[in-house]
């Protein structure tokens, strides 16, 4: 299957920075690099407390999550 160039309905990424764009990136002047950091971890970690907000990111899409076993970290 051939997909086309740019197809923004088919990338859940997009849903993601749609709910930042929305939520804690609206209307915000950012002073410097490290208040645009912080702002993006705060609404990443939202997202993260809120999995329906990630299962509607994918929703469209056509995609799901699977959960797998954790794998233990070398040197663990």
């Amino acid at each position: 299957m051939q997909l086309p160039s740019y197809a923004p309905d088919l990338n859940p990424v997009e849903g993601m920075w749609s709910l930042l764009r929305r939520g804690p990136l609206a209307n915000v002047a950012f002073t410097d690099h490290e208040h645009l950091e912080r702002v993006l971890r705060r609404g990443l970690r939202r997202v993260q407390r809120h999995p329906e907000l990630i299962d509607g990111c994918l929703a469209g899409t056509g995609l799901s999550l699977t959960h797998h076993p954790t794998t233990p970290r070398r040197g663990q």
